[in-house]
């Protein structure tokens, strides 16, 4: 009887404990207890650095700079896109939308678009851009400058491709990821901008960075 009862409770550890944990899981539950640190570690002076944004310098859709000390203290949701994107742009301003949305009267709580066609991308084309998905003045920045600055912020400090490509769909290569940063710099996690549900967990991340105030979300 002994034996049939490990039997039972191995085959449970096997194909039932895995499903029963995505279950959990799916659901939400205790989903944000904790957000990891994403990025490779440095060493400055002997101490463990965690990776941060890079310092910046953009222009948003009303003529304003956009620095990392402009925002500092924020919480950012940051992506990249292009004004004649006809692929994954428009969904992804679309779920944007919902983010701002519920986040509409926080003022903490910041959206950082970024270009990835600056040559084309000007102050006024993302002006009229930003008003067709109701941007925020001040709440959603979308942003344009130096092409290579940018380029180098999608891959250097938000660790997403970024780069002009003629086989990509209008010729740059962007991500699809919202890409979530805390107070203080860091990435906390990667969002599918083009699905609902992911769109959903950012948002809860958000709230769960939100009830934090210090360093140790």
């Amino acid at each position: 009887m002994t034996k049939r009862i490990k039997q039972l409770s191995i085959l449970f550890f096997i194909l039932v404990l895995p499903s029963l944990i995505y279950v959990f899981l799916a659901n939400g539950v205790h989903r944000h207890e904790s957000l990891p640190f994403i990025g490779e570690y440095s060493i400055v002076n002997g101490d463990t650095v965690q990776h941060t944004i890079a310092d910046f310098s953009f222009t948003n859709q009303f003529g304003e700079t956009i620095t990392q000390d402009s925002l500092f203290g924020d919480i950012i949701i940051a992506d990249f896109f292009f004004s004649t994107c006809g692929g994954i742009c428009p969904e992804m301003s679309k779920q944007m939308m919902v983010v701002q949305e519920n986040f509409r009267d926080i003022n903490d709580i910041k959206i950082l678009s970024h270009t990835v066609n600056p040559e084309f991308d000007n102050v006024d084309v993302l002006r009229d851009y930003a008003e067709q998905y109701g941007a925020m003045k001040g709440k959603w920045h979308f942003v344009t400058g130096d092409k290579e600055q940018l380029y180098k912020m999608g891959v250097n400090s938000y660790l997403i491709p970024t780069q002009e490509d003629v086989l990509a769909p209008g010729g740059f290569l962007h991500s699809e990821m919202f890409v979530l940063i805390d107070r203080q710099q860091h990435i906390r996690g990667f969002f599918d901008g083009t699905n609902s549900n992911q769109v959903r967990d950012l948002i809860n991340a958000v709230k769960f960075l939100k009830s934090y105030k210090g360093t140790s979300e």
